[in-house]
């Protein structure tokens, strides 16, 4: 087990252009495991779960930015419509499981039974039993079925989910995280964290183990889980066919710029 982060290393902030040439390497070699992953048709779940403000959307923008959508597939389900409550709780997120040559990234997931409904009481206290027992037996089908399953944990300490909260409220261009559920969310500390140690202790397995991510610091999280991410895999580079750019033909030629004479152009401002 990977020993806690050192403190002092950890109240050093990485800088901005350390960070940036550090993820262009990591997405670079993404572009490798997207390439094995096609051609081999692996088939690979990513779960991301943690404390509201911990990170999970800036970490799986991290993954995804440079690779293609039709590979790695990110799920982020929003709350069951009437129908989807009345079907086996696991049902919906089956439904985006992947095909072979797909990593499904969830962007929350069927933790959240686990999480936000036991916590804030969108379940029963059977319904929260239940799934603690029923779930690594899921996993496990999951994974005896060839799917690889891989979980993180992204934990914030309280200081720093605070100063994010905080952030999300004063500034306009982050005031679209703050979702209903982030303020209970921060008055419920403690009712998260034995939320938490219950599910770790009930579904961390050999088949489906946790990976916890301390992401006080953004950026180094995003590395360490991009590096992590990328040895649960044996890739290797795909060879490429070589790709030539054919020659533009000059068959039925004409002036194609002036036949757009009079239409509405965006005004150039910039």
């Amino acid at each position: 087990m990977a020993s806690k982060p050192d403190s002092k290393r950890a109240a050093l902030k990485m800088k901005r252009a350390d960070y940036m040439k550090e993820l262009r390497k990591l997405q670079a070699e993404l572009c490798h495991l997207q390439a094995w992953v096609k051609h081999n048709g692996i088939r690979a779940i990513v779960v991301f779960e943690g404390r509201d403000a911990a990170g999970k959307g800036g970490t799986i923008r991290a993954i995804t930015e440079r690779v293609s959508p039709r590979v790695f597939r990110t799920v982020a389900l929003p709350a069951p419509s009437d129908r989807e409550k009345s079907q086996m709780y696991l049902q919906r997120y089956m439904n985006h499981f992947p095909a072979a040559g797909e990593i499904v990234i969830f962007d929350r997931s069927w933790y959240n039974r686990a999480g936000v409904e036991y916590v804030m009481g969108f379940c029963t206290k059977e319904e929260h039993r239940r799934f603690l027992q029923l779930c690594p037996v899921v996993e496990n089908y999951i994974a005896d079925g060839g799917i690889q399953l891989i979980k993180y944990w992204l934990e914030v300490g309280d200081e720093e989910q605070k100063r994010r909260f905080e952030a999300r409220i004063t500034d306009p261009l982050r005031q679209w995280k703050l979702s209903a559920m982030d303020l209970p969310s921060r008055s419920k500390w403690y009712e998260y964290s034995r939320a938490r140690d219950m599910m770790l202790e009930a579904t961390d397995t050999d088949h489906a183990p946790w990976n916890i991510l301390p992401s006080d610091d953004k950026r180094r999280a995003r590395l360490n889980c991009i590096r992590h991410l990328l040895n649960q895999f044996p890739y290797e580079k795909v060879p490429a066919e070589e790709v030539k750019l054919p020659k533009r033909s000059k068959e039925g030629a004409y002036d194609d710029t002036a036949s757009l004479s009079g239409r509405n152009f965006v005004p150039q401002h910039y």
